[in-house]
């Protein structure tokens, strides 16, 4: 006998990329981001670490940093190869 697992019920997007404004990093691994989501039908969100005390003492010196499914997927760069299976499974 096989088992069926139900769909995960998404509430928000699966992509989250924690970012800075003025950071060139940043704007790239949106880019990416972007493209990558876009393929695959995908939301993301972007959350700017300079908002949030708690945000900035976590993530400052490793921005851009992303997030896939609530777990670290990347930071300082996106591997499109390694967002796409992510995104895919």
């Amino acid at each position: 006998m096989r088992l069926r697992r139900r769909p995960r019920e998404r509430s928000g997007p699966r992509v989250t990329l924690y970012s800075r404004a003025g950071c060139h990093l940043c704007e790239v691994a949106e880019e990416t981001v972007a493209r990558v989501c876009a393929e695959r039908g995908e939301d993301y969100v972007v959350v700017l670490v300079d908002d949030d005390p708690e945000l900035l003492r976590r993530f400052n010196d490793e921005v851009p940093v992303t997030f896939v499914d609530g777990r670290q997927h990347d930071f300082w760069r996106v591997d499109e190869t390694r967002l796409r299976k992510a995104l895919d499974t």
